[in-house]
């Protein structure tokens, strides 16, 4: 039997052993392939006090003490409890001129002449599924300039919505752009949302050839927010099939409408008048051949639309792989007065050096070039990445080239004569994200936000769009 003494000179040397090969041991490892390599943490690690990690506790106070329901004219500084706190903290809209949103905020000055809404697109990857940061934008804006509805919506979303809740019948499948374009597509037609649903595959059809019924069912739930439920039309995007699809429209349990889907083009539209009442509508179809069903679309006729383009696993570049002529085509169409692009994320762990960078922001100049061509009378508002955070040894730290790259987007942003949000920089910059990770603002793969954290980002963007908005009604006078 072992004495206590030898149990703890044996625990005593193993300690002496690890401490000996922590203290040898290279600092950057042992590589042992291309995909593997051999690391030991150091005694400065594991006992030593902790110094890239981000104290935020001055954001956060601030963005608690923020109030947005401030009258347009009243600054941001009115509506916090803490003055220079915020002025130093909440990042304002970069432009390098004062047109880069001038279309959106005149849009916004007339809305009360203009019968028409005008509609504002939120293309982003998965920082944005679900509706969030969106669903605050649209409340806020709804509740300030006017509109109804929650807007665009997938009739297959890739992620589950806190806004609607989509029911699919059988045989429904996505076609997507966003992360390479889906080779089963014979055309260029993805539409608005970079994607499109059938609920038939790919076939060339013959007398013979049976008919397919399906159906797909579409709800509002109350999270969303009163103005979001006040909407009084759904318009059904689609086009591209063999053969008319046979549509039966249901607003509850009542049938409202019947009537066919014309076959072939690329941009059709099937109006429907709802809102007596019911936020659950069917749509139930019988065709050969299913169209492409780019989209529908819950709003109203005028005041602000606001629409979440969540676009999982999307680095931001596939507008050149979408026909032009049908995304312009959509964007007259909803009178779109501002676009959001909100990319950088998924390519940051890839990006290994300040070529790189610089690449990938030459990708998105090419891209916010093509989206300025599509929507001509558009302004473009670009979000730069979060704070992402790698593991190092013990210590989750910022993604090596991350800054590099917010700083190359920035630059081509600016350049392009649009505006940009530094999201980064809002958060508290460099090693942030481990903060925000540990008051449960993020989650745990220090990548996504968290719903709370999520939110606080809107509140930082909204504030600072609003204040912008203020500032330029101010330059007009």
């Amino acid at each position: 039997m072992h004495k206590p003494l030898q149990s703890l000179t044996f625990v005593l040397l193993v300690f002496l052993a690890l401490g000996l090969l922590s203290f040898s041991f290279p600092k950057d490892g042992i590589t042992i392939s291309s995909n593997l390599k051999l690391e030991f943490p150091s005694l400065n690690s594991l006992f030593g006090e902790k110094s890239s990690k981000k104290d935020i506790s001055k954001i956060i106070n601030s963005l608690n003490n923020i109030d947005t329901t401030f009258a347009i004219n009243d600054t941001i500084e009115k509506g916090t409890k803490d003055k220079d706190t915020t002025v130093k903290l909440i990042t304002s809209i970069q432009t390098s001129n004062k047109a880069a949103l001038a279309n959106f905020y005149n849009a916004l000055t007339e809305l009360k002449n203009n019968p028409k809404a005008i509609r504002v697109l939120h293309y982003g990857d998965s920082q944005i599924e679900g509706d969030r940061i969106t669903d605050y934008l649209r409340l806020k804006l709804q509740g300030q300039f006017g509109g109804h509805g929650p807007g665009l919506i997938s009739l297959m979303p890739i992620a589950p919505s806190v806004t609607n809740k989509i029911n699919n019948g059988p045989g429904w499948d996505r076609y997507n752009v966003f992360i390479g374009k889906d080779k089963r597509v014979p055309h260029s037609n993805f539409g608005i949302l970079a994607g499109f649903n059938r609920f038939t595959g790919y076939k060339k059809l013959n007398d013979s050839s049976s008919v397919i019924t399906s159906s797909i069912s579409v709800t509002t739930t109350k999270l969303g927010g009163a103005n979001a439920l006040a909407y009084k039309k759904l318009k059904l995007f689609y086009g591209g099939a063999q053969t008319k699809t046979w549509c039966e429209f249901y607003d509850g349990p009542a049938l409202i409408g019947a009537d066919s889907l014309e076959e072939g083009g690329s941009f059709r539209i099937k109006e429907y008048n709802v809102g007596n009442g019911s936020y659950t509508h069917q749509l139930k179809f019988s065709g050969k051949d299913s169209p492409d069903f780019y989209a529908i679309s819950l709003e109203s006729e005028t005041g602000v639309l606001v629409d979440n383009i969540a676009l999982r696993g999307s680095s931001g570049t596939f507008f050149h792989q979408i026909n032009n002529g049908q995304l312009k085509q959509f964007y007259d169409y909803l009178n779109v007065k501002l676009v959001i692009l909100q990319f950088g994320g998924n390519a940051t762990p890839s990006i290994k050096d300040e070529k790189s960078s610089a690449n990938y922001a030459g990708y998105l100049r090419s891209q916010i070039a093509i989206v300025k061509r599509a929507a001509p009378n558009a302004s473009i508002l670009f979000i730069g990445p979060a704070d992402m955070s790698i593991k190092n040894g013990t210590e989750y730290e910022t993604y090596p080239f991350l800054e590099t790259t917010r700083d190359e987007i920035k630059k081509v942003v600016l350049e392009s004569g649009c505006a940009f949000f530094d999201m980064y920089d809002c958060m508290g910059g460099k090693n942030s994200m481990a903060a925000w990770v540990d008051q449960k603002l993020a989650a745990t793969d220090y990548i996504h936000f968290s719903p709370q954290g999520a939110r606080k980002i809107a509140t930082l963007l909204y504030s600072a769009l609003i204040n912008d908005y203020n500032s330029y009604l101010k330059s007009k006078k």
